[in-house]
């Protein structure tokens, strides 16, 4: 498992010792002074080497030239982003390190505008996931493999082409939370069970000096948390409701995080087939978004309450599991007739966003969730699905999304027209629609915003990423890098507040060459 270091400069290296894959748009390269990049390249590769090399790229949609045997190379990004794609290219990044990474210690050259610095960092970690069991790599190399991360930014202005010390910082915490992330979603649910989750954010609140509230078993059902404790209550591994609060001085708004953590999903009695099983430890992709979204956001210095809220439960069979037919009374005091137990994350969720009102007092929710399979269907495998009360965040998080590398697109809201889906003849709703062939997405959200109440006062977002959650058989961390840039106007971290359209200070601070992702004490170590 490598470690991502991250740097302001070019660090002078000869490929021969520490290979070099340089990546940027063809426009981008074909204008890159030989001289910006001869530190990485010298001695083995020289000038009309490099410009040769450059002119011969064709991508289609990408296409990779080598420079020096297989240790330095050059890459170009695709020559188009559509305006519903983020114009970093993060993804075909990420696709062409994966593909072309050494598994040694190498160094990795983004060429790339500043304001695609963030999305092209974040779409470098996700190519380098954390999480294994495979027996020839647990005994690890010491030191492990560092992947050196170096950008050489391009633009007129100059200041558009400096990367401080406080940039170099923010890229190496929101790396650890898309990596962290990404981590928990890889791991198997008898390891990652609700007390390994829960596990993971005591580790989160003891790095950041504060205290996790937890509610679980029980308990929860003595509270009236009837959606997580009816879900969880057939699993030998009781569920839980776990809190981390930061509370800064001087704070105005209170923003609560929600997360679907459903560590493994069975369907419960309605049991899922054989083939729709396998991956369900997934299911707990929103929860641990929300973590490594906390994680980065408070460490880049939130500066309004911010709560994480996780929503954690097996969704098992066994002698106590929820029945069809079955009626939960859930937190917001409004019972459910449950009609299929495979539609359990808005259970959780409904308990979850509640709680972050009546007990949090949060004016702004939002909600992040692998909610429906029909999200994929709906919006695809790359854009999580964005269900809001609000005009203005579903703009917001449009723009974000795509500066981040995170997409969105939106799913209608209109309550007045859908929610009717859950009428029941002897409780207040049903848990699943009558019919599954209207708005499935933006129904299920809605399940969750009706016990927050659709007179909801504050604004709420519901955010379904149950596709991007996962590329093939890898976790990516999607959604840490979406909620660092939606909130970024209260982060002290100018490259967050850029993302968001803030104002920002430019900063005459001096800065040290490279900075490594800050420790996480067990919560990177496998």
């Amino acid at each position: 498992m490598s470690l991502l270091k991250f740097h302001r400069t070019l660090q002078p290296a000869d490929p021969q010792s520490l290979p070099v894959l340089i990546i940027g748009q063809l426009h981008h390269l074909t204008t890159l002074p030989f001289e910006r990049v001869s530190s990485k390249l010298d001695p083995r590769v020289e000038k009309a080497t490099f410009t040769k090399a450059v002119s011969s790229l064709h991508p289609a949609p990408t296409d990779t030239c080598s420079l020096y045997l297989d240790v330095a190379r050059v890459a170009a990004l695709p020559l188009k982003a559509s305006r519903h794609n983020t114009a970093s290219r993060a993804h075909a990044i990420t696709k062409l390190i994966q593909s072309k990474t050494t598994g040694v210690s190498e160094s990795i050259v983004l060429v790339c505008e500043k304001k695609d610095l963030l999305a092209s960092a974040c779409a470098v970690a996700r190519a380098f996931p954390l999480y294994s069991r495979k027996t020839s790599k647990l005994v690890a190399a010491e030191p492990p493999p560092t992947v050196h991360v170096e950008f050489l930014l391009v633009g007129d202005d100059p200041a558009s082409t400096e990367i401080t010390e406080e940039d170099v910082q923010t890229l190496a915490n929101v790396t650890v939370g898309i990596r962290l992330t990404a981590r928990i979603v890889d791991a198997p649910c008898n390891e990652m069970n609700v007390s390994g989750f829960l596990a993971e954010v005591e580790a989160i609140a003891q790095e950041l000096g504060i205290d996790a509230k937890t509610i679980r078993g029980t308990e929860l059902n003595e509270k009236g948390f009837g959606g997580i404790y009816g879900v969880g209550k057939a699993a030998l591994d009781p569920p839980a409701l776990a809190v981390l609060s930061y509370e800064p001085e001087g704070a105005t708004e209170t923003v609560a995080w929600v997360g679907k953590g459903i560590v493994f999903d069975t369907g419960g009695l309605s049991i899922k087939g054989k083939t729709a099983m396998p991956g369900m430890k997934r299911d707990c992709g929103g929860a641990a978004a929300i973590l490594g979204g906390f994680y980065t956001a408070v460490k880049s210095g939130f500066r309004q309450n911010l709560h994480a809220v996780f929503c954690l439960a097996e969704n098992s069979v066994g002698p106590e599991a929820t029945r069809p037919d079955d009626i939960h009374k859930l937190y917001s005091g409004s019972t459910v007739e449950i009609n299929n137990t495979d539609a359990e994350g808005r259970l959780v969720l409904a308990d979850g966003v509640v709680y972050a009102d009546r007990d949090l007092k949060a004016n702004i929710i939002l909600d992040m969730a692998t909610l429906t399979g029909a999200q994929g269907i709906a919006t695809g495998k790359y854009h999580g699905a964005i269900l809001t009360n609000s005009d203005d965040w579903e703009a917001k998080a449009l723009e974000i999304g795509r500066r981040t590398g995170d997409l969105l697109s939106p799913v209608p809201y209109c309550p007045e027209l859908h929610f009717s889906e859950f009428t029941s003849a002897i409780a207040d709703m049903k848990n699943s629609v009558m019919d599954r062939g209207n708005a499935q997405v933006s129904c299920a959200g809605l399940f969750v915003g009706a016990h927050l109440g659709f007179d909801y006062g504050g604004s709420w977002l519901h955010i379904d990423m149950a596709s991007p959650v996962h590329n093939g058989e890898r976790a990516t961390g999607y959604g840490v890098a979406l909620l660092a840039g939606l909130f970024g106007e209260h982060s002290k971290a100018r490259m967050f507040r850029d993302i968001a359209h803030q104002p920002t200070e430019k900063s005459n601070k001096s800065a040290p060459n490279s900075v490594a992702e800050p420790p996480l004490k067990k919560v990177c170590i496998d």
